[in-house]
């Protein structure tokens, strides 16, 4: 892996080592695509921008990964990180390019590409000889580990499970949620430029590109969380990144009575409705859960039935065999190109769909999603942002508005009733907690105006000492809910009946 080294012994890279692309085995690419996918300066103006910034880098504070069962441990900060550490950083790292070999790195997996390199950094810390202690090495060991093969700083916030979101606004500030709670990190990137060069390499892994001509882009991550990256002029104090992180362990519907997002019996209707292919929508507000709620219910799907899922971002995590994952794509740099929702889901009705699973409808998509509900693909979801059970349907009309239909509102709500049988209602309380507040059924119209029924609701009692809510799923005492007939063709209506009269007893 040692390569022969000038008389000074190694010479200084041509990039920092932020703007090069991950070292990922499964994406290594010969040294001159990694440099030019980075955006590398001629040698030159590299070397004198490294001199220009090397001298001024804001202090970076990171933090040791953390684990917050409740009550939190008070978490072990860093100590501040000096300009002598930065400037050591620089040197090993630029002797580190000089003495790998990237063809060979690549024929490591993970783990391996990671102790070959902790191999040469020792012994180019030794070679060098830097004054170091046993912990600063081990430090500068893990972040130049982090800054070649991962994501830099956000590598530590990755690694957690227990955070939700991780939100950066510009170099120096990252806020992330932990338990339904927002709090600000000690994590910081060295400039925007930094910040701005690790979004690169994330949206570049699916194809993608952010910067200044092309500002805003929609992720994923390797692991299916979502990313958000808004750069420059758009966003005035930095470049905006924000991640919606992608749980390793799959929630179900056990997991959230646990949690107490439902109660048991909530729970069993849940199961039903999801099995005996009633038309789902999970309506709810940012951060709310429905994704979440969507992939529960799609665990009691058939694993018989053909599945196709739409999303913008693909991160639902179905379990069935028989499933046909489509993403959209944005235009690209000529502003050709673009693949929208709508169109995956036109396109998807000639796929022979059983189920219909569309990951977030925003737009005009939802007129062809409420006619595949309403032409046999009976069982089909989708999650819509709103606030109630008739916002959702409100909203629903208003984006049918946005795709240019001139029907009358009469013919849309007939189309809305006919189409969708439940709307679950997912909520995040004041508190952080999340709940499903309603589950709804649509059952018909009076007049112009569409007649829904709640079969369960979440009420507040007020809230315990620590601020946490208090409160209870209660059924509203329908005897025989509008979907009985679906219940009772797939032999579930003795569950249904006992759930119900459980939750009306309580």
């Amino acid at each position: 892996m040692f390569g022969k080294r000038g008389k000074d012994g190694f010479q200084r890279p041509q990039v920092p080592v932020e703007q090069m692309p991950p070292l990922a085995p499964e994406s290594l690419r010969p040294v001159a695509d990694e440099l030019e996918l980075a955006g590398a300066e001629p040698a030159g103006q590299a070397a004198d921008a490294m001199q220009a910034r090397a001298p001024t880098p804001p202090p970076v504070l990171e933090t040791r990964t953390k684990v917050a069962p409740p009550p939190p441990a008070p978490e072990r900060k860093r100590p501040r990180k000096t300009d002598n550490y930065y400037d050591t950083k620089s040197q090993v790292f630029a002797a580190l390019i000089d003495t790998i070999d990237l063809s060979q790195l690549a024929k490591l997996d993970a783990e391996s590409a990671r102790e070959e390199i902790r191999d040469i950094v020792n012994d180019i810390i030794t070679i060098k000889n830097f004054a170091m202690s046993i912990s600063e090495q081990e430090e500068l060991l893990e972040d130049i580990c982090n800054d070649v093969l991962g994501y830099g700083p956000l590598e530590p916030l990755l690694a957690r499970d227990d955070i939700a979101d991780i939100m950066v606004n510009g170099a120096g500030q990252t806020f992330i949620e932990v338990a339904g709670k927002v709090e600000e990190s000690e994590i910081r990137f060295r400039d925007n430029s930094q910040l701005l060069s690790i979004c690169q390499r994330i949206v570049s892994q699916v194809g993608r590109r952010v910067d200044e001509s092309s500002p805003i882009c929609d992720a994923r991550l390797p692991d299916g969380s979502r990313v958000n990256v808004i750069a420059p002029p758009l966003a005035i104090d930095g470049t905006a990144l924000t991640i919606r992180k992608f749980k390793k362990d799959k929630l179900t519907l056990d997991q959230l009575v646990k949690y107490g997002t439902i109660t048991p019996e909530g729970a069993t209707i849940l199961q039903i409705i999801g099995r005996v292919r009633c038309n789902i929508v999970i309506s709810g507000g940012t951060g709310s859960g429905k994704t979440t709620l969507l992939n529960c219910l799609t665990r009691y799907i058939d694993r018989t039935e053909r599945i196709i899922t739409c999303e913008d971002s693909a991160e639902l995590q179905l379990q069935q065999p028989h499933v046909v994952r489509l993403e959209t794509r944005p235009p690209n740099i000529e502003g050709e190109g673009e693949v929208t929702m709508r169109d995956l889901v036109k396109n998807c009705l000639r796929m022979r769909p059983e189920r219909i699973i569309v990951g977030e409808v925003r737009g005009p998509e939802v007129f062809d999603l409420l006619q595949a509900m309403n032409t046999g693909h009976d069982g089909s979801m989708g999650t819509i942002h709103a606030n109630t059970p008739r916002e959702c349907l409100a909203r629903m009309e208003s984006m049918i508005a946005m795709g240019g239909y001139t029907l009358p509102a009469r013919t849309v709500r007939e189309m809305i009733v006919g189409s969708v049988d439940v709307i679950i209602q997912a909520s995040r309380l004041r508190d952080g907690s999340r709940r499903i507040t309603h589950i709804t059924e649509v059952i018909g119209m009076e007049g112009d105006v569409i007649i829904t029924q709640d079969l369960v609701k979440f009420t507040m009692d007020g809230e315990d000492a620590n601020g946490r809510i208090i409160g209870a799923h209660k059924s509203t005492g329908i005897g025989r809910p509008y979907f009985w007939d679906r219940a009772r063709y797939y032999n579930e209506e003795k569950r249904l009946a006992a759930a119900l009269d459980a939750m009306e007893r309580e």
